[in-house]
């Protein structure tokens, strides 16, 4: 069964760091174009983050450009994002999403299988 998994989600300080983990099972991620979102209970899931399976071929949110990286490591089914400089406003779930095929997209209905998410906050 085609599965992914976040991890490394938690409590920081502004300006603090995370790295969070996507991980596949049931399908072999390098095949598969990944995304980040992220969902508080006020608002819409909003796409922060993609990587096509070339690894090079990245997209972001303005909201998180520059702050933010995604990689992934195929030889562990896994894609990681790099959360730097963190604000109160980042708080909240964060899904991966995959879908088979080249292209990423910042667009939820694009992909096929989701993760559970993992919660990120951000407080002092």
């Amino acid at each position: 069964q085609a599965q992914l998994v976040e991890s490394g989600g938690g409590l920081v300080q502004p300006g603090g760091s995370l790295r969070l983990s996507c991980t596949a099972s049931g399908f072999p991620l390098a095949a598969y174009a990944v995304g980040w979102f992220r969902q508080t209970p006020r608002q819409e899931r909003e796409g922060i983050a993609s990587i096509a399976t070339d690894g090079r071929t990245t997209t972001y949110a303005d909201s998180v450009n520059g702050r933010f990286t995604i990689s992934r490591r195929d030889a562990k089914n896994t894609v990681l994002i790099q959360l730097k400089n963190l604000k109160p406003e980042d708080t909240a779930v964060y899904y991966c999403a995959a879908k088979l095929g080249f292209h990423g997209s910042l667009q939820a209905s694009f992909y096929d299988v989701w993760g559970q998410g993992t919660q990120v906050t951000v407080s002092s």
